[in-house]
């Protein structure tokens, strides 16, 4: 059985570490001396060409702008969204590291769509993409869209971040969410894009057993009720996909200067991740022992891809090869396929906010070109088949 179109064998979750210059120029936005929105984007765009090559160059299939535009992996996009707002910071402990705390986006009215939101960047991707086939010879290169998701706006806020006089009760909230979210998708299709990978932290956090407590307190609501209401929301935000249009969803414990903010195996969610979730290929962090083992891959079905995130993009050292294609063996074991509905990649990106990990350019590359060379090793030549 062939792989999802636009998955690889050596595939990554998205995001890459930010050149110094746009770190530099995001360090103004908060001053009384901004830089222009219009010269911030020239020098985005500059920069995404860069990196789109260097992944290009570096063996990677799928291709995607490094999330250069965005502070978090989830909020840039989140926030564009009609009714949606960024107050103060978020309260949990769970989710504070080096000091910081991520920003606390709140429902203050109805959910819309009032215009796309990933289209213009991922044309650019795309037109990038294009421009540099020759350097890919005969390798198809696809460009991923990765947008948070949707169970972003509700796992860490709660009814209490959800405005009572723009939604008395929660079920036309998540009614709306779901709507803007095949809204975004059918613009982007319209586009050309065919891959789009939804980036959710809460179905990974729900099997850490603090957290699972936490969100219960937080949701009134049983853990595995809420991991099942989940996957329903993801079903219905998805639901109106054009058959030749891959979805992807990556589930990370956290990912901030080499931290993280969960551990627990997937046992409590697997059943419903692999069972019920409508999607085609799952990102899974596999890179140490906070990811339990893999028996829950055992509940795979026959028809779905696992990219496999057994190595760490949290470090700076390359990872042991005879280790990584160790884990790929045992992993597959639990496979229906065994190796074939198997990929491999970080365990999630070098920079999913823009402070990014601790290591260098350098380093990330070096990891990368590893990644591409051990998937040659157990697969082939060919990373599409």
């Amino acid at each position: 059985m062939p792989l999802p179109a636009g998955v690889y064998r050596a595939d990554h979750v998205g995001s890459f570490l930010r050149p110094q210059p746009i770190l530099r120029a995001r360090e103004t936005l908060d001053t009384p001396t901004p830089i222009a929105a219009a010269d911030l984007r020239k020098l985005e765009n500059e920069h995404i060409t860069a990196v789109v090559q260097q992944q290009i160059a570096s063996g990677l299939q799928s291709v995607t702008d490094g999330e250069f535009r965005r502070a978090w992996f989830h909020i840039d996009f989140l926030q564009h969204l009609a009714g949606v707002e960024r107050h103060g910071s978020l309260s949990s402990t769970n989710v504070t590291s080096h000091g910081v705390t991520p920003p606390k986006l709140v429902v203050v009215g109805k959910l819309g769509h009032p215009d796309a939101i990933q289209v213009e960047d991922y044309n650019f991707v795309e037109k990038v993409r294009q421009q540099d086939a020759a350097a890919a010879a005969d390798r198809t290169i696809t460009t991923k869209v990765c947008i948070p998701s949707p169970t972003m706006v509700h796992f860490r806020g709660g009814r209490e971040a959800i405005s009572t006089e723009a939604y008395p009760t929660l079920e036309p909230f998540f009614e709306d969410l779901v709507k803007v979210y095949q809204a975004e998708i059918a613009d982007l299709y319209a586009a050309g894009c065919r891959f789009v990978q939804l980036d959710d932290t809460n179905l990974a956090y729900l099997c850490d057993e603090g957290m699972r407590s936490e969100a219960a307190k937080r949701h009134g609501e049983d853990p595995q009720k809420l991991t099942k209401h989940y996957a329903a929301l993801i079903n219905a935000a998805v639901s109106q996909r054009p058959k030749d249009m891959v979805i992807g969803i990556h589930l990370c414990r956290g990912n901030f200067r080499s931290q993280w903010f969960a551990e627990g195996g997937y046992e409590p969610v697997a059943e419903v991740l692999f069972k019920e979730l409508d999607v085609d290929v799952y990102f899974l962090e596999y890179d140490d022992a906070r990811s339990g083992d893999f028996s829950p891959l055992r509940f795979l079905p026959e028809n779905k891809t696992v990219v496999l995130g057994v190595m760490s993009s949290k470090k700076a050292e390359l990872d042991d090869k005879e280790d990584i294609v160790r884990r790929l063996n045992e992993a597959a074991k639990f496979c229906p396929r065994g190796l074939d509905q198997l990929c491999l990649s970080h365990q999630c990106g070098f920079s999913s906010t823009m402070e990014g990990n601790d290591l260098t350019e350098e380093q990330q590359w070096a990891k990368v070109r590893l990644e591409v060379e051990i998937a040659k090793q157990v697969w082939g030549e060919d990373l599409s088949k």
